[in-house]
C-alpha cells in the first residue's frame, strides 16, 4: 500500500477566474515542515499573523480545477466558505492523517457515522480508505 501525500477536495462554492469561471475541484498535499516554516519568514505573515494561513494554503494546494500554479493571490480571492473549508481540510489531512471524515448524526434515527469529506461516502469499520457506501443525501 502506497503511502497517500495528495488529497482531492472539493470546494463548497469555487474559485472564479479572471474570465468568470468557476473552479471547484482541487488537490492539497501533505505540508512539509518547510511550508510550515517558510511562511513565518514572509513579511505579509511578519506584519499580520492571521495571514500565514493564507501563504500556507498557496503552498499545499496543487491545483484547483484548471489553475495549476496556486498562489497567494488564488487563495486572496476566494470566498470565505472556501477558505475555512480549505483550512479545515488541511487540518484533517496534515493533523489527524488519513481520510478527511466528519462524525455526523442521522436526523431521522440518531445513528451516528462517519462520512468521507471528499466523496461523501459512509466508512465503515475497518474501511481505512473511506471507500465505503455512499453517504446520505
Amino acid at each position: 500500500m502506497a503511502f497517500k501525500t495528495q488529497y482531492q477536495f472539493r470546494l463548497p462554492r469555487g474559485l472564479v477566474d479572471d474570465e468568470g469561471k468557476v473552479h471547484r475541484d482541487g488537490i492539497m498535499r501533505l505540508a512539509t515542515a518547510r511550508d510550515e516554516i517558510l511562511p513565518l519568514q514572509d513579511y505579509r505573515v511578519q506584519a499580520n499573523r492571521a495571514y500565514l494561513v493564507i501563504v500556507l494554503l498557496s503552498r499545499v494546494v496543487v491545483k484547483i480545477g484548471d489553475i495549476e500554479h496556486i498562489g497567494v493571490d488564488n487563495i486572496e480571492n476566494m470566498f470565505s466558505t472556501d477558505l475555512a473549508y480549505l483550512q479545515e481540510f488541511y487540518r484533517k489531512i496534515n493533523e489527524e492523517g488519513g481520510a478527511p471524515k466528519h462524525h455526523v448524526t442521522c436526523p431521522k434515527c440518531a445513528h451516528e457515522m462517519d462520512v468521507d469529506m471528499v466523496t461523501g461516502a459512509l466508512i465503515t469499520e475497518g474501511d481505512a480508505g473511506g471507500g465505503g457506501r455512499p453517504g446520505p443525501g
